[in-house]
């Protein structure tokens, strides 16, 4: 089914299968993988990675700057810049991660020097990320598909709520161990990101244990939100995925990552408990968030 098989651990293999985004079979390799793993790894995939080394360069010099005060994030609207000791902690977690991010949306504010960029890597996302939900909708049993309030690519049609984040977790001192993010899930429905300037990324196997998604230059890794839990009754499980704390010889260096998260718009009902806004909402105090 796929290009790369890795050997047998428990009853998952030891690495997610490598799909290249061109071939026939891709939707098909796309959908398996999310439904193992609730991850998959694209490759051949329409994104201007490029583009992105250029972001995660002139975003790492501008957070080197101190500048990235001056958009403190709204607390209202979610927008703008997270430092060291503001950032989240996962959910049951005391220790903030490891990590400082800037928070884009299409409406929101940016330093101007550094939209074009990112707005353009923002909008090529939601292009691709329709597509991925296309994808998904077609190979849900029909009973899921017809239990959707609307199809998943329709959820997304003009959304507001679709984030960008722009993450640097920095160098760790020696001695320290530290979460740059710990073991969580995503709230949305499907997180776009692709790869970053290190390793680091580990998800939960069925098993407890943890794999490493090897991190390729050329790829982009999808995984499964909480909210596609949640639509699909289950059927589509949200994994459980952590930045693990670096090896001695990676403590030194930063890392630079770039996460969209698909959001829906608020009023679209996700289940018969929730719409959009009300689990993001639910999720975002559990967080202390809001």
């Amino acid at each position: 089914m796929t290009d790369v098989q890795g050997k047998t651990v428990g009853s998952q293999p030891d690495q997610l299968p490598l799909i290249d985004y061109t071939r026939d079979t891709a939707s098909e390799e796309f959908f398996e993988s999310l439904r193992s793993f609730g991850f998959a790894t694209l490759i051949a995939h329409p994104l201007d990675m490029a583009r992105v080394e250029r972001i995660y360069q002139e975003w790492q010099t501008y957070f080197s700057s101190g500048s990235a005060s001056d958009f403190s994030m709204d607390g209202e609207k979610q927008d703008g810049y997270v430092a060291l000791d503001q950032a989240e902690s996962a959910k049951g977690q005391a220790v903030r991660d490891h990590k400082e991010y800037f928070q884009y949306y299409s409406w929101g504010r940016c330093p101007s020097h550094l939209k074009a960029d990112l707005d353009a890597h923002y909008q090529d996302c939601l292009e691709f990320s329709s597509t991925l939900l296309t994808w998904v909708a077609m190979h849900l049993p029909k009973d899921i598909t017809e239990a959707l309030s609307m199809p998943l690519e329709s959820m997304i049609a003009q959304s507001a709520q679709t984030m960008l984040r722009v993450l640097h977790y920095p160098p760790i001192v020696a001695g320290i161990e530290l979460p740059r993010a710990a073991a969580h899930e995503d709230i949305n429905l499907l997180t776009v990101l692709p790869a970053s300037d290190g390793p680091g990324l580990e998800l939960q196997r069925v098993d407890g244990g943890w794999l490493e998604v090897i991190n390729r230059p050329s790829q982009v890794v999808v995984n499964i939100g909480d909210m596609l839990q949640e639509a699909t009754g289950g059927f589509l499980r949200s994994t459980t995925h952590r930045v693990a704390t670096p090896s001695k010889g990676q403590a030194q260096k930063g890392r630079m990552s770039l996460p969209l998260f698909l959001h829906p718009r608020p009023e679209v009902v996700l289940s018969p408990r929730y719409t959009a806004n009300s689990y993001l909402s639910e999720r975002l105090r559990e967080l202390a968030l809001t």
